[in-house]
C-alpha cells in the first residue's frame, strides 16, 4: 500500500458548517477519504472566511436545504452510504431531522458517527450555543487572560484553544472507531465537546490546585505574577524580553542545563558565585525578583534581534524565538525544510500558500486537493442519493463487548515534558498500553515545579514507567527488547539524539518491521532549527499566537522605558500562552498522527514513519490565519481593547460582573433585539436594520448594547437571555481548573471528573477521557513514579530476577 492514501475508500459526510467539523473533514480529505460537504442554501458560512481554500480543500460540495423534505432525504441517503458522518448541531437537532445516529445506524450498522458540541449532549449547559467565546466565558478563560488587555475586566483571546483540540479529539475517536470496526465490522457514535477539549491545555495548574486543596495553607496556588513581581523561577526560564530594535523574543530554557547556558550567554553566570544571586532563578523576596527581571530585560535590550540570532547560532542550547506576525510562519526556514508548507496555484484564488497536511506519513502521504465551488458535485451526489440504500446486515455479536478500541495496542514512549507525551496519554485512555522509557532520574517534567511530580502527572496518567539509561549499551538492549514487540514508538528528541542512542527509525525498523515510528520534535530532525530547544511559549511565539491574540500590542517600534517594557511584557506573557499553549496543540496532533498510522497499518499499509512538529501543529491550530491568496474575506480580529470580534461577539460590563454575548447570526440578532425591546428599539434603528448596516455601524451598536447591559447584573442577563435562546453568559472568574474539578463546577455537573490514585498524593481528581463512545469503553487510570514498573516489565520481557538485579546494581536501570 506504499504511497497510497491512508483513508482511501472511506466515504465521509460532513453536515457541519463551523470550524471544528470542517477541520475534522479536512484532515480526512487530506489523507484520501471522499468527503462530501453538505452545505446550506447559499453555502457554508465558512466560505466567507479567508481560509476557505484551507478548510474546504479536497472535498465535494452539495447544497441541500434540510428544511426541504426532498433535500433532507438526499442528505439522509448520503449518510446511509457513508463510513463516517460528522455533525456539530446542538444536541437533539440531528435526531429531529432524522439524521441522528440511532436512525442512521439502523440502516448502516458500520457507520461511525461523530458529534462535536459546546458542552456535551446532556447536562445543564447542553442547550447552550457552542460558540468558543461562550465556552471561554463559562470556564473562566476570559478572566484568566485579563492581563493582556489594556483595561480592567476580562479579555478575549482569538486563538482557538477549544476548537483545535476538539477537532483532534474527534479525529482520534473517529479513527479509533474505524480501527475497532476492522475487527467487528460495526461502527458506533463518538463525541466530544469544546469544553472538554479546552481542558487538554492545562498542565501543572490542575494538580497545583489539588495540592492547595489538600494541604490548605501549606501549599499556595499563585498566578504568574504576585504583587507586580514574577511569581517564580519558571517565569525567568521562559523569559519574554524586547530587543534593542523592538522585536520580542520568547526563550525556552526550562532545563537547568539550558538555563545556565542562557546565563553564560547573558554574561550573568557570575551570579552563581554571589551569595545574593546564587539561587537564580528562584528568589523568595519579591523585590529581588523584580531586580533580577530588570537585569535580564536590560541584557536582552542591549542587542538587536539579528545580533541575538548570531549568538544563538553559536550556542544551540540557548534560543529566543521571535514573535512572528500574520502568515510569517509560512516563511519560517524550518517549516520550509520540513516540507510543512504547501504552495500551489488554485483555480479559484490563484497562488495559494497554506499548511501542508498535519502529519508526514512515509508510506501513505497526505495530498492537498482544491476547495470546491458551491454545489460543484451536486449532479453526481444527487444521482448517488437517488439510489435506494441496500438493506443492512445485522450487527456482529462481537461488537457488543464494550472493550476499549485500542485494547492490545502497545505504545512505547521515548518523549519528555508534555507536547508529545500527552499524545500517548490520549491513546492510553482509548485502551492502548503505554510503556514510558525514561531517564534514571525521571522525565524532567516531573520536577519542573518545587513540589515533585505534580507538574507531570497529567501527562503520566495511564502509563507504566521503566527507568533506563539509554546512553549505555545494556540500556539500549533493554529498550530494543521492548520495542521489538511494540506497535508504536513515540520520540520527541532534538536532531541527532535518536541516532546517537540507537532508537532511530532504521535501527528500530530492523528489529520490528511493522512498527509505527512517530517522530514528534519541537522543530525538526534536521535543518536550521532542529537542534534548538523547544517549549510551549517559544513555539507559540514563533507561530504567531500572541499576534493572533493581541495584535494591537505590536503597534509602535519606538523607544521604551524599562517600566513600559515590563508592562508590555506582562501583557504579552498572557497573549503568548493565554490559557492554552502550543504543547497541547502538539500533543493532540501527535495522538491524531499515531491513530492515522495505526489505522493505515490495519488497512494494509504496514509499519511506517510518521512525523509532526510542535511548530507545524501550532500552524494548524491557527489555520484561519495561515493562508495566503489574492482576495478572499477578512480574518476576524479583536478590537484594540480586546473586548471581542464585534458588537455581537464580545464581553460587556454589567451592573455586577461581566457577560459574554454571542449573537452573530440573523436569527440570533432577531432574538436579541426582541429581548431588549423594552430597553431600545434595536430592530427599528436603521443603523442596525441589516447585517451589512450592523457591520458598518459596529461601534455604535457596541455603545448602545454597552449602555443596556449596565442596567442589570450579569447573572440576571444570563437568565433572561438563555430563556430567549440567546447565548449571553456570565464571565466566570479564574482559575479555569476550578470550573472543572470543584464541587458545583461545570465539570462535576457534566460528570467529566473522576478519581485516580497517585503514590504520593493518594486519591486525586482527574478528567475522564475527553471522548466518548456509544459502545466501546475508555480508561481513566492514575500516574505512577519513575521506574515504578521497571522490574515488572523487564521480567515480562524475559529478564530473570538475577539479571534485573545486576542491571540495577550497574546503574543501567532504576527500580521504583
Amino acid at each position: 500500500m506504499e504511497n497510497q492514501a491512508a483513508l482511501e475508500g472511506l466515504r465521509v459526510v460532513d453536515l457541519s458548517n463551523v470550524r471544528t467539523g470542517v477541520q475534522v473533514s479536512q484532515f480526512l480529505a487530506d489523507f484520501g477519504a471522499e468527503v462530501i460537504h453538505v452545505e446550506p442554501p447559499g453555502g457554508s458560512p465558512m466560505r466567507a472566511d479567508r481560509a476557505w481554500p484551507y478548510w474546504g480543500r479536497g472535498k465535494k460540495s452539495i447544497e441541500l436545504n434540510l428544511k426541504d423534505p426532498a433535500d433532507l432525504e438526499a442528505a439522509r441517503r448520503l449518510a446511509l452510504q457513508a463510513d463516517v458522518v460528522i455533525e456539530t448541531f446542538r444536541p437533539g437537532v440531528a435526531d429531529r431531522l432524522r439524521l441522528g445516529y440511532a436512525e442512521l445506524s439502523a440502516g448502516n450498522p458500520g457507520l461511525v458517527y461523530a458529534s462535536i458540541t459546546g458542552f456535551g449532549a446532556t447536562g445543564p449547559y447542553a442547550d447552550l450555543q457552542g460558540y468558543e467565546g461562550v465556552v471561554y466565558a463559562k470556564m473562566g478563560v476570559l478572566w484568566h487572560v485579563s492581563g493582556m488587555a489594556p483595561r480592567a475586566g476580562p479579555a478575549f483571546p482569538s486563538v482557538a484553544y477549544a476548537s483545535y483540540p476538539a477537532t483532534q479529539l474527534a479525529l482520534q475517536a473517529i479513527m479509533a472507531a474505524l480501527y475497532e470496526r476492522e475487527t467487528t465490522g460495526v461502527g458506533q457514535a463518538v463525541s466530544t465537546s469544546l469544553a472538554q477539549a479546552l481542558s487538554a491545555h492545562d498542565t501543572p495548574n490542575w494538580f497545583a490546585r489539588v495540592m492547595a486543596q489538600k494541604f490548605n495553607e501549606s501549599f499556595k496556588q499563585v498566578g504568574r505574577f504576585e504583587n507586580g513581581a514574577p511569581a517564580g523561577g519558571l517565569f525567568f526560564r521562559i523569559l519574554l524580553a524586547r530587543t534593542k530594535d523592538g522585536e520580542w523574543l520568547q526563550f525556552a530554557q526550562t532545563a537547568e542545563k539550558l538555563f545556565r547556558a542562557m546565563m553564560r550567554m547573558f554574561g550573568l553566570d557570575w551570579m552563581y558565585d554571589d551569595p545574593k544571586w546564587r539561587t537564580a532563578p528562584e528568589f523568595d523576596d519579591a523585590a529581588q525578583r523584580i531586580e533580577y527581571w530588570e537585569m535580564l530585560l536590560n541584557t536582552v535590550a542591549s542587542k538587536t534581534a539579528a545580533e541575538w540570532a548570531e549568538a544563538f547560532d553559536r550556542d544551540p542550547n540557548v534560543f529566543g524565538a521571535r514573535i512572528s506576525k500574520g502568515t510569517e510562519l509560512l516563511d519560517h526556514p524550518q517549516m520550509q525544510f520540513n516540507r510543512m508548507v504547501s504552495e500551489t496555484v488554485d483555480p479559484h484564488v490563484g497562488r495559494l500558500r497554506q499548511p501542508a497536511p498535519l502529519t508526514r506519513a512515509d508510506k501513505t502521504p497526505g495530498k492537498i486537493g482544491v476547495a470546491p465551488s458551491l454545489g460543484e458535485h451536486a449532479a453526481e451526489l444527487r444521482a448517488r442519493a437517488a439510489v435506494e440504500p441496500a438493506k443492512a446486515a445485522p450487527a456482529s455479536a462481537a461488537a457488543k463487548a464494550g472493550r476499549p478500541p485500542l485494547e492490545g495496542v502497545t505504545v512505547v514512549e521515548l518523549a519528555t515534558y508534555y507536547a508529545a507525551p500527552f499524545g500517548a496519554t490520549l491513546l492510553a485512555e482509548l485502551g492502548a498500553r503505554v510503556i514510558k522509557l525514561e531517564q534514571l532520574d525521571g522525565d524532567p517534567h516531573r520536577n519542573m515545579l518545587p513540589f515533585p511530580e505534580i507538574a507531570g502527572i497529567k501527562a503520566l496518567q495511564g502509563k507504566e514507567s521503566v527507568a533506563v539509561d539509554l546512553a549505555t549499551s545494556k540500556g539500549r538492549e533493554v529498550a530494543h527488547r521492548i520495542l521489538a514487540k511494540a506497535d508504536i514508538v513515540l520520540q520527541s528528541f532534538r536532531a541527532g539524539v535518536a541516532e546517537r542512542i540507537g532508537v532511530d527509525e532504521p535501527t528500530l525498523r530492523a528489529l520490528n518491521p511493522g512498527l509505527i515510528y512517530m517522530a514528534a520534535p519541537g522543530y525538526g530532525e534536521g535543518g536550521p532549527y532542529g537542534h534548538r530547544p523547544a517549549y510551549a511559549p517559544s513555539i507559540s511565539a514563533g507561530a504567531g499566537w500572541p499576534w493572533r491574540n493581541a495584535g494591537a500590542l505590536f503597534g509602535s517600534s519606538g523607544e521604551r522605558s524599562l517600566d513600559d517594557i515590563k508592562k508590555e511584557g506582562v501583557a504579552l506573557a498572557h497573549a503568548v500562552s493565554g490559557y492554552g499553549n502550543a504543547d497541547c496543540a502538539a500533543a493532540v496532533s501527535v495522538a491524531t498522527a499515531m491513530m492515522l498510522g495505526l489505522l493505515a497499518r490495519e488497512r494494509g499499509a504496514g509499519g511506517q514513519k510518521m512525523f509532526t512538529t510542535m511548530l507545524s501543529s501550532a500552524a494548524h491550530a491557527v489555520g484561519e490565519m495561515m493562508v495566503e491568496h489574492e482576495g478572499g474575506g477578512d480574518m476576524p480580529v479583536p478590537d484594540r481593547d480586546l473586548y471581542g470580534w464585534s458588537a455581537l461577539y464580545r464581553v460587556y460590563d454589567t451592573a455586577e460582573e461581566w457577560v459574554f454575548l454571542a449573537a452573530p447570526s440573523e436569527r440570533e440578532w432577531a432574538r436579541l433585539a426582541s429581548v431588549l425591546a423594552d430597553e431600545a428599539r434595536l430592530a427599528d434603528d436603521p443603523r442596525f436594520a441589516t447585517a451589512a448596516e450592523r457591520k458598518r455601524n459596529d461601534a455604535d451598536l457596541a455603545e448602545v448594547l454597552g449602555e443596556i447591559f449596565l442596567g442589570r447584573k450579569a447573572a440576571d442577563w444570563e437568565r433572561i437571555m438563555r430563556a430567549a435562546d440567546v447565548a449571553c453568559v456570565v464571565c466566570a472568574r479564574a482559575p479555569v481548573e476550578a470550573h472543572y474539578m470543584d464541587e458545583g463546577g461545570i465539570g462535576r455537573l457534566q460528570d467529566w471528573v473522576t478519581e485516580a490514585y497517585h503514590p504520593i498524593l493518594d486519591t486525586v481528581p482527574r478528567m475522564k477521557p475527553l471522548v466518548s463512545f456509544s459502545r466501546s469503553s475508555t480508561r481513566a487510570d492514575g500516574a505512577g513514579l519513575c521506574g515504578q514498573e521497571t522490574e515488572k516489565i523487564l521480567r515480562e520481557y524475559g529478564y530473570s530476577a538475577e539479571e534485573v538485579s545486576t542491571l540495577a546494581k550497574d546503574g543501567v536501570i532504576t527500580l521504583g
